[in-house]
């Protein structure tokens, strides 16, 4: 993988929140170098940013910015992508190849616009905003494996990757790990609230439910156990942990979370076959 980006020429289309994201940890990475991206976007104060931030080429012209590319990059909204594909029709070389962080935007949608064949689809989340993402992604049989290496070495900038051969998967990811974060602050929320109705101060309830949760993701990473495994060893017979943790299994806590997680993953579905 390192290497595997060296001297290629990376257009982002779009310039938003996870292309930066993506840019950053490229080059932070020393992956590759400021000079060999460029960033379009029509938002001229943003194109400056990115410009005087990182050192990199921007223009307000899709079409320019493709123009040379070996690797383009769609990080624009769901909702003006197939503005955006109708306009490079034709524009992309067909040896270039694609790939999409825009979330429900299939593979298909990308062949028909723009007809290449080298295609990748990545389903990122916020945490890759600080090199802690996950993300999972999948490519097109055409996709060789020196492009594969290529999307692997990208998407690894946000963090851990995992790749899966089904594009459905990335629907699955979507609900899981894309919107993930979501859940995880709202449980991070409510143990703060909780720290508070008990009576402690917002700011410590705040600081002890942020790191509990880091912590212990951090911890079960580290020893790499089963999480049924290190939450029995916190778990003394007849003690707090057992009482708290026998309110969240009456209260349906596990279901509750699967009902979740599967509506989101049927709405990634639906939001596709709109697309």
């Amino acid at each position: 993988m390192p290497g595997a980006l060296e001297n290629l020429r990376i257009a982002f289309i779009g310039g938003g929140v996870m292309g930066e994201a993506i840019m950053r940890g490229l080059l932070g990475r020393e992956l590759v170098a400021p000079g060999q991206i460029v960033v379009s976007d029509p938002v001229a104060a943003r194109c400056a940013y990115l410009r005087e931030s990182l050192g990199v080429a921007t223009t307000d012209s899709n079409a320019d910015a493709v123009a040379n590319a070996d690797l383009v990059v769609f990080a624009v909204k769901p909702q003006v992508l197939e503005k955006v594909l109708h306009g490079l029709s034709g524009r992309v070389r067909p040896e270039a190849l694609v790939l999409s962080i825009v979330a429900g935007a299939r593979i298909a949608q990308y062949a028909a616009a723009l007809a290449t064949p080298a295609i990748v689809r990545v389903m990122p989340n916020t945490p890759g905003q600080v090199g802690q993402g996950a993300s999972l992604w999948t490519a097109t049989p055409a996709t060789s494996e020196a492009q594969r290496e290529q999307a692997r070495a990208l998407v690894s900038a946000l963090g851990v990757q995992v790749y899966s051969d089904k594009e459905d998967d990335v629907d699955m990811a979507t609900a899981l790990s894309g919107s993930g974060p979501a859940y995880v602050f709202l449980f991070i929320e409510a143990l703060t609230d909780a720290g508070v109705q008990m009576g402690l101060a917002r700011d410590v309830a705040a600081t002890l439910a942020l790191q509990t949760v880091l912590g212990s993701a951090a911890y079960a990473r580290e020893v790499g156990e089963h999480p049924a495994i290190l939450r029995n060893r916190v778990t003394s017979p007849g003690g707090t942990t057992a009482a708290a943790l026998f309110e969240l299994e009456k209260g349906g806590l596990r279901a509750l979370v699967a009902q979740a997680v599967i509506a989101a993953y049927h709405k990634a579905r639906e939001l596709g076959d709109m697309s």
